[in-house]
């Protein structure tokens, strides 16, 4: 053992330590482990170090994780360590990565709440889980429910499915959902009337039973178990309801954050209602009871629609609407009744205030007086053995009645609901068995827990016990049936704490003793608990801090109860003068609710089976004075009472489990609190469960499976032929320890962690191969890539050096050759210089002389110059500074002047500053101004004066200086007349010297134009050629663009055509729906035709076992009927069996008498009546003659109207031709040009043609018209005269000849007017068709004005051409369509001359019968037996075979029903009873007699249906008479005479064709029979291939070792596992085979065998498919591999017979890309696009689910992880598809049946003496 541990505990080991967070977390050691370590070395999945200490006293090691490929397991127990930590995380892994919320626990179901609708649940699913043995597919409640009832079925034994959980956790919904699946698969769930009523319940039982609690906003405050009734049949017949302990106190008091029951939240929001005015009802916050919890609203609820729902469930389970609004009176009277106010009137009494509106509102309520009410609710009246009197009660009491009464009430109210809803579930079929839903609350556990939560888990401590029991009994049974030695397991075993609770002396009984004690307390109680158990039981503790609260330890957790309230809610009692003011009420439904009073078994006043807690069936007696103990029975009694029938109810039924969890309490979608979880799996018994699975053996394998897991571990020398002794071999060399296994007579068991250990020797084992693999592959990989380096090497230095020696070599050459051509270079490159230094020298010399000349020449001339310059230069200079110096002297002269006049200007100021010289001044002031003023007068005499003289010398100044500077002119001009003349020597010169130069510039121009012409010659030359070149490029490009357009209309009329295949394959596919969706309708009408003819069967039992003896019908009956016409077999089934009984009565011996001598009148008559109506059909084929030669002759003009018409148009075109070649020059095209003007002609002759064709158009239209109106006028005369006829007729006739006559007459004129319906239509048709001709010719003109407006803006020669083409084009065009018209009317000759050979053969028919008719019956009965006629009817054999009326049942009876198809499809030709059938059928219609021919064809339609009826499972006679109806059918077409049928006919086979009767109809009948014979065929078919497909294409290993098995310890129910052989593929091919050959020999239609492969291959890919989505066990990699093999055989299959076009491979496609998706990469974004593009055949759901689900089998493969599923969703985002996620197994393929005609001539058939047919006659 110690070293096993080592062994396993070695580094990078995994294992679990405790967490806070986390309850659980997964680390690794870093370090070996040792025996005598302290701690270990580990580190954690965030890469933290950790040491962790081991337990000194335990030395416990933590427990180890689970190998990764155990990880997911659809059952806990196939894990190989079973622990707490390895089941949370299993579940977690399920329910975050694979979105699972199911997994088994051994025979258990865990569902987790994923608060998100998953579409897990369609009737898909139902019918894949429907059939299938629990184990097989992944967990579900569907497996759950199938299991149950399939042992229901098997067992005889009634079943219970066990749900419980937290509130919250789901309870409800999976105990729907498992109603749902009964009501799917025991065939009730089309009539939806037992599920539809419970789940109608639903929103009742929500509504008053249901509250908002802190852990769930709908929280169920009930138990119930639903019993599903089941008839002999397993068919659901009806329900029964049971409820356990409602949570009375809610009523009237709630903690915080929570609510009272819904209903009073929907009430008073729908207050503001009409209907509820009269409640007087307000807002919740108005009344005690609903605001106490402080929470009136829940988010996301509308209270207002929740009381519609409400209403419309009770409407729909039969409770109206007065009872109705009588329940919510009495819902609202609780509520106001909480709102009366009681007051103190002293310390011992109590009264209410007068008038206290609430009071007076609930006695107006519930129709009780308002004194009576007030005074009984503030007293009570007590009992002596002497007297009565009343006592008064205080506040406190007084207020504790009235929550007593609310309580009272509304629980009767709940139970009379219950009650109501059973008796709308009830029915009166007998019950043969049942399966019982229990949905009872879980464990619980409070801050604060009182009475209801002692009792919730003290029901879930006798479940727990029940639970155990059952668990421990299913393992003796499995360990005996393996013969494995039986050793007592230890496990919990919770009586001891039963026994507290319900024991003598228990809580219970102390409980009760006290409540009978007149003064009894709950701290009373307390102490008597304390003093009884808590020395004597260790499950029985106190709290430290409190006295009034008592600890019990469950087997979940320890609980801490509160006393306060025990007592009270123990008793619950009322006040009895209440119950009696209660039962006086005017109110009927309160007085209902009240009126079994005397009758309860508890104060709460429930009923037998109901109860406000608890429901019991104890009848009470009559008696008083036993009733009024019953009465006083408390709650405890009563739900222990209860509870301990319910368990005899689990125990006499199989129990199921499903156990709820609630992930997290905030409801997120897949979100997941491990401390959560954890709390529920250890109250709910998983992990009890699981610990009494690990204490034996939890790991089972077959031998089959060890040995193939574990072949890896044995040597060669070990493998013996018994793998059984093989495996016993190995595991003792493996596992030394003998008690680790044990080796059962199937199975070997191991002991918890052994399957751990030995994957990990085979890990180990296959490591090291795969080490030693590589090792052995990258020495070799190396060596190889050495050697092929080294080659390379080699190579390349040889290269390498023959390279480097031709490179020196050429460098020497080159060396040398450089030496040489520098050589040379120098020379040249110096000799170069040299002179060009030379010529540069010179240069220099030459420039630098001349340079130096003219510097001397430019001085000179610049000293004479500046002599010049210098001259005038110092002259004014010198003027100027004359005029500085005169301007200097003014300036100083002005200077002293200023400076003397400011000295005087000083003086003057201060002279003015005193006073004297001012007074001086003002003394000569006067004379002063005068003498000034005159001084003024002569200063400006002086100043005019001087500015005269002035202007005088300005004057004079100006004209001297005129006369001066005219003189300098005449200078300046004297001197410019002798400089020009000087300068003019010099520019003739000039000129001269430019003339010279312009007659050199002219000659050399004359010679630069000469040269210019030529080069101009030469570019004009080219130019030609170049226009030339282009010219025949532009014609290239011509031909370039006339293919282009050739190429274009090609691809127009390949897009044409390709659109029009794409329309036509819309249409195929519309037609293939509309034929399903018919062919589902002629199925669903046999499925109804055949529930009819059953119900008829049971009738007519029922009848002949009330009335014996024989029924007489009607003879007419059956002729009368028309058998193709299936809905009167649906009248006759409401008036058909009152009318033949009526008849029946009415029948005698007269009447028989007289209505046979009316019958052979009648066929006289009959007989006349057909005469005349040949007599007619002459006459309106001489009229359809005449009308037929008009019409030829018509087409005859035309045709010749159209040759002249031909022959003028290729006369135009000539002409055409002729003048556009005649002016191809430029401008041919142009208005007014002769191609234009032949064109002008043309446009305005085809419009003349145009008005001419309108105009005769309007002629025949006129003329058809007048005809058609005549014809209906001859119509409505003859209509109106044969009425006339009639009366006269009928007049002379009784009553029953009026009635055949009038029949006779009717089918005459029903037959005239179906001809003159046909004239009329053919009329019509003519009309459309010159309409159609009218609308082409209209079409055909504007597209040649379109066409001539695109010639006209076209090229000339373009223009040309494309007239050409167009005109070509039409005249093809025409002569095409006046080939088609001579072909048609050479087909409608032979049609004529057909006919007129018919109606010839039939004069001479007519005509020998009338002869006939002259002989005498003498005659005619000796004809027939004349020995002359037999030998030459025999001769001349005509394929027909006759018959007597009499032999028809005989030719039926042994051609159909008693006919063995294996020996006639063996021995004689396929298709020979429908050739039988098909020569009597003519010889019917050779004689003209349509009463045998209706009759022949009635027979055998019903005696196929019959024989199908009988037989139809049976595939060799389905298919047998599949054939032979399609035989039938193609017969009746090849003979049928229509054209379309009759080309690959003989002649002699065309004349075999029918000549009286058309059979259309008939053929529309047999072809709907054929189709129902096809379902029946396919459904027969899939209940042979069913069992084996899974087996055969999934399970069975057909490539041996390429899937190991996975180590999955799965222990299904051993009453699940049947005995059945296993299939193979080869089982599937033979049975293929099988089909092919049988309906091969049959003479199935080829086309027709086709489509049935077809839908076998369909329901082989679907049935795989589905399952493979619904199996985790099956998504793997070598699964994979297996399926493609297994598909690659099926097409193998395929190709050997021929079939590979029958559209069968096509259906495989999801399953060939689901094999492939499990094969494929899964890792990149590169896989996931390549995933995306390669399954298209298979939706996002199914993708993401075969992701989910893929699980590696061995170690070395990788999970999915979860961000690539998100990147394949993301992808997959945009896809439009159904959501389904499985395929539809029940779908079937439309199916046609093609024409197949016989090449068998029908003379040449002998009937074999076999068949008894020799009353057949050969005719």
């Amino acid at each position: 053992m110690n070293r096993e541990l080592e062994y396993m505990f070695l580094k990078c080991a995994r294992v679990w330590i405790p967490d806070v967070e986390e309850v659980w977390k997964s680390a690794e050691l870093t370090k070996d482990y040792k025996s005598g370590d302290v701690s270990l070395q580990l580190m954690l999945e965030d890469g933290k170090n950790i040491e962790h200490k081991l337990d000194p006293k335990t030395k416990n090691l933590p427990y180890l994780r689970n190998p990764d490929i155990l990880v997911g397991e659809n059952d806990l127990t196939a894990l190989s360590y079973l622990h707490e930590p390895a089941v949370l995380h299993n579940l977690k892994v399920r329910f975050i990565d694979s979105k699972l919320i199911y997994t088994y626990c051994g025979i258990v179901l865990v569902a987790i709440n994923p608060y998100e609708t998953l579409p897990i649940y369609g009737t898909d699913i139902i019918n894949a889980y429907s059939g299938q043995n629990m184990g097989d597919m992944d967990p579900h409640i569907f497996a759950v429910a199938e299991e149950a009832y399939k042992q229901m079925a098997r067992d005889e034994r009634n079943q219970s499915i066990i749900v419980s959980g937290e509130s919250g956790a789901g309870k409800t919904v999976s105990a729907k959902y498992a109603m749902r699946y009964f009501a799917t698969v025991s065939g009730s769930a089309s009539e939806a009337n037992v599920e539809e009523k419970v789940l109608a319940s639903n929103p009742i039982m929500e509504a008053i039973g249901n509250a908002k609690t802190t852990r769930n906003d709908n929280s169920s405050r009930f138990g119930k178990y639903i019993e599903i009734g089941f008839d002999n049949r397993y068919r659901i017949i009806g329900a029964n309801m049971r409820t356990y302990l409602l949570e009375k106190s809610r009523v009237v008091f709630q903690a915080d954050e929570e609510r009272n029951y819904h209903i009073f939240y929907q009430l008073c929001a729908s207050a503001h209602l009409p209907e509820f005015k009269a409640l007087k009802l307000s807002s919740a916050n108005d009344f005690l009871y609903t605001r106490q919890g402080r929470s009136p609203v829940i988010d996301g609820v509308d209270d207002t629609k929740e009381l519609c729902t409400t209403r419309n469930a009770f409407s729909l389970l039969g409770i109206n609407e007065s009872y109705q609004m009588g329940l919510f009176q009495v819902l609202a009277a609780i509520l106001h009744l909480g709102n009366v106010e009681i007051k103190d009137r002293d310390a011992d009494s109590s009264v209410i205030p007068p008038n206290n509106r609430h009071l007076m509102a609930f006695c107006e309520l519930v129709g009780v007086t308002y004194q009576d009410m007030s005074q009984w609710l503030c007293h009570r009246k007590l009992k002596t053995a002497t007297e009565t009197y009343i006592k008064p009660l205080p506040r406190l009491q007084a207020t504790n009645a009235r929550d007593a009464l609310s309580k009272h009430i509304y629980a009767k109210l709940f139970n009379w609901i219950v009650e109501h809803v059973n008796k709308a579930l009830v029915t009166n079929v007998k019950q043969h068995s049942f399966i019982g839903v229990l949905d009872i609350y879980g464990f619980e556990t409070f801050e604060i827990n009182s009475f209801e939560q002692f009792c919730i888990n003290y029901a879930n401590e006798k479940l727990q016990q029940q639970f155990n029991m059952h668990v421990f009994k299913l393992e003796q049974e499995e360990y005996m049936k393996e013969q494995i030695p039986w050793t007592l397991i230890d496990f919990y075993d919770n009586q001891p704490c039963i026994n507290l609770i319900e024991a003598k002396m228990g809580i219970l009984d102390l409980l009760d003793e006290e409540c009978r004690m007149p003064k009894g307390s709950d701290d009373s109680w307390a102490q008597k608990l304390y003093n009884t158990h808590l020395k004597t039981c260790s499950l029985f503790e106190k709290p430290r801090m409190s006295n009034r609260a008592f600890i019990i330890q469950h087997f979940a957790d320890k609980v801490e109860y509160q006393c306060d309230g025990f007592l009270e809610k123990n008793k619950d009692t009322v006040n009895e003068e209440q119950i009696n003011v209660m039962k006086a009420s005017k109110f009927d439904l309160l007085v209902e609710l009240f009126q079994d009073e005397e009758k309860a078994t508890s104060p709460t006043g429930q009923v037998q089976g109901t109860g406000g807690r608890t429901r019991l069936s104890i009848k009470p007696d009559k008696s008083r004075d036993t009733s009024s103990k019953e009465h006083k029975k408390t709650v405890g009694c009563q739900f222990r009472n209860s509870l301990q029938k319910l368990m005899d109810t689990l125990n006499a039924t199989t129990p199921h489990y499903v156990r709820c969890i609630k992930p997290n309490d905030f409801k997120l979608a897949f979100s997941f609190d491990p401390k959560r979880a954890v709390q529920q799996l250890r109250a709910c018994g998983v992990l009890e469960t699981i610990r009494i699975s690990a204490a034996g053996f939890p790991s089972r394998w077959t031998y089959q499976e060890f040995f193939s897991r574990y072949r890896v571990l044995m040597k060669q020398k070990d493998v013996l032929a018994d793998k059984k002794l093989t495996c016993k071999n190995v595991l003792e060399k493996l596992v030394q320890d003998q008690d680790k296994y044990q080796f059962g007579k199937t199975k070997i068991f191991f002991r918890a962690g052994q399957v751990a250990y030995l994957e990990k020797l085979r890990a180990d084992k296959l490591r090291a191969a795969c080490i030693r693999i590589q090792k052995t592959i990258r020495c070799w990989l190396a060596r190889k890539k050495y050697l092929r380096k080294r080659s390379a090497a080699i190579t390349i230095q040889r290269f390498t050096r023959g390279y480097q020696a031709r490179c020196l070599a050429k460098f020497l050459r080159r060396t040398q050759a450089a030496t040489i051509i520098q050589k040379y270079q120098r020379m040249y490159v110096e000799r170069k210089r040299y002179k060009q230094k030379q010529a540069a020298a010179l240069a220099m010399q030459t420039i630098l002389r001349a340079y130096m000349a003219r510097q001397k020449y430019q001085a000179l001339l610049r000293e004479h110059k500046a002599v010049i310059i210098q001259k005038h230069i110092r002259g004014w200079l010198a003027r100027c500074w004359y005029k500085r110096c005169l301007e200097a002297i003014v300036y100083l002269q002005c200077c002293i002047r200023r400076m003397r006049a400011k000295r005087e200007l000083k003086k003057l100021k201060i002279e003015a500053r005193s006073v004297e010289h001012f007074k001086k001044l003002n003394k000569g002031m006067e004379n002063k101004i005068m003498q000034l003023q005159r001084k003024i007068d002569e200063q400006s005499k002086e100043n005019r004066l001087v500015n005269e003289r002035l202007v005088g010398l300005e004057s004079s100044y100006t004209v001297e200086s005129e006369r001066m500077r005219g003189e300098l002119n005449r200078l300046r001009g004297v001197e410019e007349d002798a400089k020009n003349k000087a300068n003019q020597v010099s520019s003739l010169l000039e000129e001269l010297e430019r003339l010279k130069k312009e007659l050199s510039a002219t000659q050399q121009e004359k010679k630069t134009i000469e040269d210019w012409a030529q080069s101009y010659r030469d570019e004009m030359e080219k130019m030609v050629a170049e226009l030339k070149h282009q010219n025949g490029l532009l014609k290239k490009e011509k031909d370039d663009l006339n293919r282009l357009i050739q190429e274009q209309s090609q691809q127009m009329t390949e897009k044409m055509t390709r659109a029009i295949a794409e329309e036509t394959q819309q249409l195929e596919t519309d037609l293939n729906e509309e034929r399903s969706r018919y062919q589902n309708l002629l199925s669903e009408h046999l499925r109804l035709e055949e529930k009819y003819d059953d119900l008829k069967e049971e009738m007519a039992l029922s009848s002949n076992v009330s009335k014996p003896g024989h029924r007489r019908t009607d003879s007419t009956h059956s002729s009368n009927e028309s058998e193709y016409t299936y809905n009167s077999e649906y009248a006759e089934l409401e008036d058909g069996t009152r009318g033949r009984e009526d008849v029946t009565r009415g029948i005698d011996t007269s009447l028989t008498l007289k209505l046979q001598k009316r019958v052979t009148e009648l066929e006289q008559d009959k007989q006349l009546l057909r005469n005349e109506l040949e007599n007619r059909e002459e006459q309106l084929q001489r009229a359809s003659a005449m009308a037929r030669g008009a019409e030829l002759e018509y087409e005859s003009l035309k045709r010749q109207e159209l040759e002249s018409e031909n022959k003028k148009l290729k006369h135009d075109l000539e002409e055409m031709r002729k003048s556009l070649l005649g002016n191809a020059a430029t401008g041919a095209g142009a208005p007014g040009s002769p191609a234009y003007k032949v064109l002008l002609e043309q446009l305005n002759a085809s419009c003349e043609e145009l008005e001419v064709r309108k105009e005769e158009v309007l002629i025949l239209r006129s003329q058809l018209v007048s005809q058609k109106e005549a014809m209906h006028h001859k119509d409505e005369k003859e209509t109106m005269t044969e009425p006339s006829v009639y009366k006269d007729d009928v007049s002379k006739l009784k009553d029953d000849e009026v009635k055949q006559a009038y029949v006779g007459l009717k089918d005459t004129n029903r037959l005239l007017e179906h001809q003159l319906q046909t004239q009329r239509r053919t009329y019509d048709n003519e009309v459309e068709s010159l309409r159609s001709e009218l609308q082409n010719v209209k079409e055909e003109n504007n597209r040649q004005q379109q066409l001539l407006a695109q010639n006209l803006q076209l090229p000339p020669e373009a223009r040309i051409e494309a007239s050409l083409q167009h005109e070509i084009t039409r005249l093809t065009n025409e002569n095409l369509d006046l080939m088609e018209q001579l072909e048609k009317q050479d087909r409608t000759i032979r049609k004529l001359k057909k006919q007129l050979k018919v109606y010839s053969k039939r004069i001479g028919e007519m005509g020998a019968g009338q002869t006939e008719g002259q002989t005498s019956p003498g005659q005619m009965v000796d004809e027939p037996i004349h020995p002359v006629n037999i030998p030459r009817r025999e001769k001349d054999f005509q394929g027909m075979l006759e018959y007597k009326k009499e032999d028809e049942m005989k030719l039926v009876k042994n051609l159909i029903l008693e006919l063995k198809p294996r020996g006639v499809a063996v021995n004689l030709i396929p298709g020979l009873p429908a050739y039988i059938l098909f020569m009597c059928l003519r010889h019917a219609d050779y004689v003209n007699d349509d009463q045998k021919v209706r009759t022949l064809l009635t027979s055998t339609i019903n005696s196929i249906k019959k024989i199908l009826k009988k037989r139809g499972d049976d595939f060799e006679t389905v298919s047998f008479w599949l054939a032979n109806t399609c035989r039938f059918l193609h017969c009746l077409k090849q003979y049928s005479g229509d054209e379309q049928f009759m080309k690959h006919n003989t002649s002699r086979q065309n004349e075999h064709c029918l000549s009286n009767f058309d059979l259309a109809e008939y053929r529309q009948v047999i072809s709907d029979l054929a189709i129902q014979i096809y379902q029946q065929l396919i459904k027969c078919m899939e209940n042979i291939l069913q069992p084996m497909i899974v087996s055969g294409m999934l399970e069975h290993e057909t490539i041996q070792g390429v899937s190991g098995v996975k180590p999955t310890g799965l222990r299904k129910r051993t009453s699940s596992i049947a005995d059945e052989g296993t299939y193979t593929l080869d089982s599937i091919l033979r049975q293929l085979s099988a089909f092919h050959s049988t309906m091969c020999q049959h003479g199935t239609d080829p086309e027709l065998i086709k489509q049935v492969v077809k839908q076998q291959f369909y329901i082989i890919g679907a049935v795989t498919l589905n399952n493979l989505l619904l199996r985790k066990d099956m998504c793997s990699w070598s699964k994979g591999m297996q399926i493609r093999y297994n598909v690659s055989q099926l097409e193998e299959w395929l190709r050997d017979k021929g079939l590979m076009t029958c559209g069968a491979k096509e259906t495989l496609e999801p399953l060939i890309q689901a094999a492939q998706l499990l094969q494929v990469k899964k890792k990149t974004d590169e896989d996931a696009e390549a995933i995306c593009s390669m399954c298209h055949a298979l939706t996002t759901s199914q993708i993401v689910k075969v992701l989910n689900l893929y699980t590696p089998v061995n170690e070395f493969e990788e999970r999915v992880s979860v961000a690539f599923i998100r990147t394949i969703q993301t992808r997959l985002r945009d896809r439009c598809e159904s959501p389904q996620l499985l395929m539809d197994t029940k779908m079937i393929y439309p199916v046609t049946f093609p024409f197949n005609p016989s090449c068998l001539a029908l003379e040449t058939i002998q009937i074999p003496s076999s068949l008894n047919l020799a009353f057949l006659t050969r005719v």
